[in-house]
């Protein structure tokens, strides 16, 4: 459609779009009605209009609700046009007010503060408060229940720490059992392997799985996962390492369990030539850090009892507390080299894992000379578990580790990962390891969390090839958001956090998945009232 407007202003015709013509006239009274007039009116319109639509895409960017009516407009604009906003004035008296700092404790011991939101609603009501009294009894309302859900998440996190780092009555009676069976069973006390298998646990044709752990029913769901879920299991070779003490009952069980046709050995740490030879670094280390940690962290009193810290900080803090940080089986993969020179290529597990699928096509997985094939940790749908990076772990703020590394770098995962030995021996990544351990013990253990991840990633910085996530999924231990769908189609799935499997913490819709590879009618886990939930 056309418009056009006579010269003299005194005819309007309008023309559609299909050619045909349609004359609408309007007669104005050149007397009564100034063609200027209409002009300048025509003019100001067109202005308030511009107007009107920018002050309503600004509205619209602030992110307030768009009207639908002349009268919401009117209502929204009309006071812009005044110079003000009508709802100004409340706003802001009432953020000075809660902007202010506030000294918790003050609000400690005080009756005048309500409780719930029910009381403060009752007392505004009955009181009648001005803005800035409003805002001074919701600050400190909400102030008061910070606290005491800080204090509360504190004391959670404390029990879990506690509960996590003891060794349950159960497990401490299935290891008694089975030495006890040992003792006094020649079944139990079976050569792991049998001598015509021996030969396979050097030969590279199989497919290599260390495991390092001192409890025996975490090992037995690990190996039996690994075996019950492989497409050729007669192929398939696990290597368990234990400590002096856990060596005989771990014996026992997998003696009296066999796992064929997969091959199992047993193995104490004492047994193998290396580790009796002369000193081994980091058993030097541990010996260093657990001294000075006991002198310069305080334990957990220490940690709990920092006002500054946040309740996850201090969760993280309480975590590297414990005992297993600090076991021997959480630092002897950084020696695999070392403990397998026969070998070229394995996969090593944490025992707080569960495979769900064959694992053989990982020996597929092209490392691009690479020495360590890992899970990235900074990408994932799980912002909470899958966004770790360097600055994560390592204190930037000192300089030997600002120098070095990049903060935003993307952090990897302990728990499922392979190792080529092959070009793990042209590197320095153990004596790497061992430098930076005396470096952290110099600097009053300041370098990084404790832990055994955060030295893990300096020595084996460069030596990463990222793998496919559904190798490793991470949190069970920690995330009780995960479900067990998203963890079912997992390839394995890691138990890290304090929330292992085998507690009463464990998340009770995750443990399933874990348990279902134990057999509680077996007399020994049955004798020890180890129960499925």
């Amino acid at each position: 459609m056309q418009l056009h407007i006579s010269p003299s202003l005194r005819h309007v015709t309008v023309l559609q779009g299909k050619g045909v013509r349609e004359l609408i006239q309007v007669k104005v009274g050149g007397k009564k009605v100034s063609y200027r007039m209409i002009l300048y009116s025509l003019l100001f319109f067109t202005f308030l209009l511009r107007f009107v639509f920018v002050l309503s895409t600004v509205d619209s960017i602030d992110g307030e609700t768009r009207c639908s009516s002349l009268g919401c407009l009117g209502k929204r604009i009309g006071p812009r046009l005044l110079g003000r906003r009508m709802d100004q004035s409340v706003p802001e008296v009432m953020y000075r007010v809660l902007e202010q700092p506030i000294d918790k404790d003050e609000l400690q011991g005080r009756t005048d503060i309500p409780q719930t939101l029910e009381e403060f609603m009752a007392e505004v009501k009955d009181s009648g408060f001005d803005a800035r009294t409003f805002a001074l009894k919701l600050r400190e309302m909400v102030s008061l229940m910070e606290e005491r859900t800080r204090t509360a998440k504190i004391q959670e996190y404390l029990y879990r720490h506690v509960a996590s780092s003891s060794i349950p009555k159960q497990l401490h009676c299935l290891a008694l059992r089975l030495a006890n069976e040992h003792s006094t069973n020649a079944a139990a006390r079976l050569q792991l392997p049998s001598a015509e298998l021996v030969p396979a646990l050097v030969d590279n044709s199989y497919y290599h799985f260390v495991l390092a752990s001192d409890n025996v029913l975490a090992a037995a769901v690990v190996a039996t996962s690994i075996v019950h879920n492989s497409l050729r299991p007669h192929k398939f070779v696990i290597h368990i390492i234990t400590d002096r003490k856990t060596y005989y009952p771990m014996q026992a069980w997998f003696s009296l369990h066999p796992l064929t046709p997969a091959i199992v050995e047993v193995k104490a740490l004492h047994h193998f030539d290396w580790f009796s030879k002369g000193k081994v670094p980091v058993l030097e280390a541990m010996e260093k850090d657990q001294k000075v940690r006991s002198q310069f962290r305080g334990g957990s009193s220490a940690i709990i009892a920092n006002n500054t810290d946040k309740p996850k900080v201090i969760a993280a803090k309480l975590q590297a507390l414990s005992p297993k940080y600090n076991s021997m089986m959480n630092h002897i993969r950084i020696h695999l080299p070392e403990l397998f020179p026969s070998l070229n290529k394995l996969v090593f597990l944490d025992d707080d894992i569960v495979v769900q699928t064959d694992l053989s096509p990982l020996w597929d997985i092209d490392l691009n000379g690479k020495v360590n094939g890992a899970v990235e940790t900074c990408r994932g749908e799980d912002k909470y578990v899958m966004s770790k990076k360097l600055k994560n772990y390592l204190n930037f703020s000192h300089p030997l580790i600002s120098q070095h590394f990049n903060p935003e770098e993307c952090a990897w995962a302990y728990g499922m990962n392979i190792f080529d030995l092959e070009a793990w021996r042209k590197t320095n990544i153990s004596n790497t390891y061992h430098q930076w351990l005396e470096q952290n013990l110099k600097s009053d253990l300041s370098l990084w969390q404790l832990g055994t991840l955060p030295p893990g990633l300096i020595a084996f910085h460069g030596h990463v090839q990222a793998i496919d996530p559904f190798w490793h999924m991470l949190g069970l231990g920690y995330q009780e958001n995960t479900s067990y769908e998203d963890a079912e189609s997992a390839g394995v799935i890691h138990f890290n956090g304090r929330a292992k499997p085998w507690l009463d913490i464990a998340f009770p819709q995750l443990r399933p998945l874990w348990a279902k590879y134990v057999d509680f009618s077996d007399k020994f886990v049955k004798s020890c009232h180890i129960r499925a939930a």
